[in-house]
């Protein structure tokens, strides 16, 4: 279906005037997100604007631009979004903690390597909850917010050709991109060895954070290739799933494929039997294509999980917990000040939660899986009230995003890694939108403000 019934229900603009939501304008909220999806996925993490750290990538300055638009919005009564929204009050509550936090550690006395620490979380939080509020309050239907999620799957399709490559041929085509106004931060990821394969990142900063994005996008691709209303367009998704798919075990990555599992987990129930059937059948023949280019790589996966407990990179983490300790019951409740954990300066964690525990207390932590146990429900709520199978899906797809954010936030510091970050910020507010979308009244479906609408 190329348009969702609820899109046509007439809206009340002004008097005596009426209009759908599947209303086409110059620029709108999907629009941006669209634009800042494709500054994430396909410009290389390394290039930002000159003398600026990761906060200097475009994708993070349009996020700080929409949280700015947005608050604005919120002054013209004749603009601002009517009706309950639940996402803008966990976006305030973490907001608020982290100012906080922000407050304790200048409280505390910091360093100046801390201070611009704290200064640069604090951008990156704005610019993280600016795409969420955007998503939540800004998509007025259905119609756009499928374009978003299709622009979303094809700079992953783009981004795993990208990896893909780098895996095969052992070629960075990366390094040749180049943007005129931007220069490199420095931080080129290379490739690394592991066991008998090589680990690639694409366009992205690590290689976990690339094989997260790509589990994250990857239900999302599965979806549109099914629901896609022509077959042609199916058949192009399909595609780009494959490619999406096959760029996670080139990352050679544990937490990619947990992260797969999780989503699995997620979506097989919502699943029919041929669906069931069709997905083992393409996983299989990627899993057998793989084991044609790179016979290695078959042995490095099944020693990633059969050694995990010898493994270094597990063992070193495990060894933390001590140190962790140390510091947390120094300053428990709001942390040592937000974002002044800096690993370079003291230690990699590779672990979200206890960052978070030490830069913002138990209080941050609790805030942060807050936000996205609330975008659960509101997904799961979302999923209760479709009526199409469609639109099951497509929530079903959101709730498994925000598992795997919050299960692989364990695994490595994912919110110090910008790409990741905003994807999982447009993911929590588009589970906003699909709430919203779904209310049964009307007044909270409309994107128009609540005076025009009465």
């Amino acid at each position: 279906m190329s348009v969702h019934p609820t899109d046509l229900e007439p809206s009340h603009v002004d008097a005596g005037t009426y209009a759908t939501r599947r209303r086409f304008t110059r620029i709108d909220a999907a629009g941006l997100l669209s634009i800042m999806v494709v500054l994430l996925l396909l410009i290389p993490a390394r290039l930002i604007l000159p003398s600026l750290s990761e906060v200097g990538r475009p994708a993070v300055l349009l996020g700080i631009v929409l949280w700015c638009w947005w608050v604005l919005v919120r002054f013209n009564p004749r603009l601002m979004v009517g009706g309950p929204q639940p996402m803008r009050w966990m976006v305030l509550l973490y907001m608020v903690a982290l100012l906080i936090s922000y407050a304790a550690g200048y409280w505390r006395g910091l360093s100046a390597m801390e201070a611009n620490g704290a200064d640069r979380a604090l951008l990156a939080a704005i610019g993280f909850t600016g795409v969420i509020l955007t998503a939540a309050d800004g998509i007025p239907n259905w119609d756009r917010l499928r374009g978003v999620l299709r622009v979303l799957v094809w700079c992953s399709a783009i981004a795993g050709l990208l990896g893909l490559v780098q895996f095969v041929f052992w070629l960075d085509v990366t390094q040749y991109i180049a943007i005129p106004g931007l220069s490199s931060n420095g931080v080129v990821p290379g490739f690394e060895q592991r066991g008998g394969a090589i680990r690639v990142a694409s366009t992205m900063t690590h290689y976990i954070e690339f094989s997260t994005v790509m589990a994250i996008t990857l239900p999302f691709a599965i979806h549109f290739a099914r629901f896609a209303p022509h077959p042609r367009t199916r058949q192009l998704f399909i595609v780009a799933a494959v490619l999406i798919a096959g760029a996670i075990p080139a990352t050679v990555s544990r937490t990619g494929f947990v992260a797969v599992g999780l989503a699995l987990l997620v979506m097989v129930p919502v699943w029919s039997w041929r669906m069931r059937y069709n997905m083992a059948a393409v996983g299989a023949a990627l899993v057998a294509g793989l084991m044609v280019v790179r016979p290695s790589l078959t042995n490095t996966l099944v020693d990633l999980f059969a050694n995990a407990g010898e493994d270094s990179s597990i063992t070193a983490r495990t060894k933390r917990y001590e140190m962790v300790g140390y510091y947390f019951s120094q300053r428990p409740w709001f942390g040592r000040g937000t974002g002044t954990w800096i690993s370079p300066q003291y230690q990699f964690l590779d672990n979200q939660w206890l960052a978070q525990a030490l830069s913002t207390g138990i209080v941050g932590v609790t805030v942060l899986a807050l936000l996205h146990l609330t975008a659960i429900s509101l997904a799961l709520i979302s999923l209760r009230r479709s009526t199409s199978t469609e639109d099951r899906h497509l929530c079903a797809a959101l709730i498994a995003a925000q598992i795997i954010a919050l299960v692989v936030a364990a695994f490595f510091d994912s919110l110090s890694f910008s790409t990741y970050t905003m994807v999982v910020g447009l993911m929590i507010g588009l589970t906003g939108t699909v709430w919203r979308l779904t209310h049964p009244a009307r007044v909270v479906r409309t994107t128009l403000s609540s005076r025009l609408s009465q």
